[in-house]
């Protein structure tokens, strides 16, 4: 009689200890985590606001998101990330050559990851112009290099006159009368599409 007893309390004891043991992350689980880099070139800052919007998007589903200046990709080691993403503003019809010498210097790294690269420019805001086969900074910037991103995007900016230098107040208001945009030298008009960036944001995190 007492063996059985003690038998029970054993049995109840192992029991209690099975179910308040912590809930393990499976394999998988930690697989579907990634770490992803966000390299940007911004001019007036429009588009670092468009990358923190992806890092939003992206952290709500679990990734890692790390943010970098194109100016600083030295002070950061590439090979950790498992997804690289590169953005871009347009000033006077070009990128910054900076984000050339990037591509060049690491295209073989960029190849073996998951990568996308994606363009900020005004231009985008009209229709037949905000897709990555008929924007024509994007497909200019694309002959250039040999490198071929994996996914592509293209957003339009924002104009804001009062944030600019004189010269490129002058040299933009000339560039918007000719494009029929706004001219008007207090004018802030932001032609950003957040839902098209938020969506680009998803499929980064489905590469």
């Amino acid at each position: 009689m007492r063996q059985r007893i003690l038998n029970s309390l054993f049995s109840l004891r192992s029991s209690n200890v099975r179910s308040s043991s912590p809930t393990c992350i499976s394999d998988s689980e930690s697989v579907d985590m990634a770490n992803i880099l966000i390299i940007y070139s911004t001019t007036d800052g429009h588009t670092l606001r468009i990358c923190q919007r992806l890092r939003q998007v992206i952290e709500q589903q679990s990734h890692r998101v790390t943010l970098c200046s194109i100016k600083d990709w030295r002070a950061i080691d590439l090979s950790e990330f498992d997804k690289i993403v590169i953005g871009a503003s347009i000033r006077y019809g070009k990128h910054s050559p900076l984000v050339a010498d990037f591509v060049t210097r690491n295209e073989e790294l960029l190849d073996s990851k998951a990568n996308a690269f994606f363009s900020v420019n005004v231009v985008a805001r009209k229709p037949e112009k905000n897709q990555p086969n008929t924007n024509p900074y994007l497909l200019k910037f694309l002959r250039k290099i040999s490198w071929k991103p994996k996914q592509l995007a293209v957003f339009a900016g924002k104009i804001d006159f009062p944030k600019y230098r004189f010269f490129d107040r002058l040299m933009i208001r000339f560039i918007m009368w000719m494009t029929n945009g706004p001219t008007h030298p207090d004018a802030v008009v932001e032609f950003t599409d957040w839902q098209q960036v938020e969506a680009f944001g998803r499929r980064i995190c489905d590469m």
